[in-house]
């Protein structure tokens, strides 16, 4: 394992930012934590359907602000797409060369993804499996695709939207919120908050890309100005306090994003900018470089693949022939809390197993798998296969 450390870290170029990968890494595993955390999947009489907590225990709403990192993600990816492209005009790759590149990483774990789910509604139509069921299951594999997809749209967009000021996409979404609360407009109008609330922090990690963003200031100013505002908004404009959607409740800040979540989503770059320095101080140990290397050589089958993690589980579970705490009961009581915490491992174990599956998938099949694995093996450290995949 020593050595393995010292060729990640021997093969990873002086000049790459480790706090960047850091970031991407935190925001993905917050997405897993918060999901593991709170969904329920509940069984009644043989039929699964989905709970949440936050819908029975309002007071675990502060897990929500702390695991609903998406914005982090796409600060990250604003940062390394606007960075990519400029490097690709200056090596002459064409535009679509480029961004088949980057499609390829996302699309190519999702249709495995689909493929295997696709096969498996089948088999549990064949057995019988009730409607309701399926739907609670399927709502939860295809629920994060669409995150792949906006990333997708904004990744094509980078030429169109890598110097477009983080204002202008704000200001879209504060006028589309003003005419759907304020003056009652249609909801539909709210769809156009996917692209705009997400392109936010997608363009201020573009912004950071063009060395716009060093200032300890601008950090500062984004955390306490974004809490702030978010604050506000719930207590006097009537948001809800949840930063994801809640069974029950009329208004979601997360679907489509509102102005809570995306004022919310700009304390959060502020609080990742400040953690730069912190996080490129660590990431100098090699043993913790590695470990994030890993996860990021591996974060889109991690992704889409920790809700059939748990999903498993709590099929397996059925096999015991009694509903399990924290597993299959209503999550309405601090013994669920406790018992979903002791099923984390349990979760973290079949994502692994998952991992091992399909991870070769995201680097185009077994043989990318292979030359990232040969870079770690081999004795000398190899310029970056493995980092430039990373």
């Amino acid at each position: 394992m020593r050595d393995i450390v010292r060729r990640i870290d021997a093969a990873t170029p002086p000049d790459r930012d480790r706090a960047v990968d850091a970031l991407r890494g935190l925001a993905i595993l917050g997405v897993v934590l918060g999901h593991w955390l709170v969904t329920a999947l509940v069984t009644d009489s043989g039929t699964l359907h989905g709970a949440s907590p936050l819908q029975y225990m309002p007071q675990l709403t502060p897990i929500s602000w702390v695991f609903q990192t998406l914005a982090v993600f796409f600060l990250v990816g604003g940062q390394v797409g606007a960075k990519s492209y400029a490097v690709a005009r200056a090596q002459g790759t064409t535009y679509p060369r480029w961004l088949g590149t980057r499609i390829a990483r996302l699309f190519r774990p999702a249709a495995v993804l689909l493929l295997v789910w696709t096969v498996a509604v089948v088999v549990m139509l064949a057995a019988g499996v009730d409607w309701v069921t399926l739907y609670t299951l399927c709502k939860r594999v295809l629920s994060p695709l669409w995150f792949l997809l906006v990333f997708a749209g904004l990744t094509a967009a980078t030429p169109l939207v890598a110097k477009l000021h983080p204002l202008w996409p704000l200001a879209v979404v504060l006028h589309i919120d003003l005419i759907r609360f304020g003056l009652h407009g249609p909801d539909w109008l709210s769809n156009v908050n996917v692209a705009a609330g997400w392109l936010v922090p997608y363009c201020l990690g573009a912004a950071w890309a063009r060395e716009g963003l060093h200032n300890r200031a601008t950090g500062w100013t984004l955390l306490l100005g974004g809490a702030a505002v978010t604050t506000g908004l719930i207590l006097w404009a009537g948001y809800p306090a949840s930063m994801v959607g809640v069974p029950g409740q009329q208004i979601s800040n997360l679907d489509p994003p509102n102005l809570a979540s995306v004022t919310f989503g700009l304390a959060q770059c502020g609080a990742a900018l400040l953690l730069l320095g912190p996080l490129r101080r660590v990431l100098a140990r090699p043993a913790a470089w590695a470990a994030v290397a890993l996860v990021n050589l591996s974060a889109m089958t991690i992704f889409l693949w920790h809700q059939t993690a748990m999903m498993a589980v709590t099929a397996l579970g059925l096999l015991a022939g009694r509903p399990l705490p924290g597993l299959h009961t209503v999550p309405d009581s601090a013994v669920w809390v406790f018992a979903r915490l002791a099923w984390l491992p349990v979760f973290a174990v079949a994502l692994l197993i998952c991992w091992a599956a399909f991870r070769t998938y995201e680097h185009g099949g077994a043989r990318g798998g292979g030359r990232v694995g040969r870079v770690v093996r081999q004795g000398r450290p190899a310029p970056s296969e493995l980092t430039r995949r990373v």
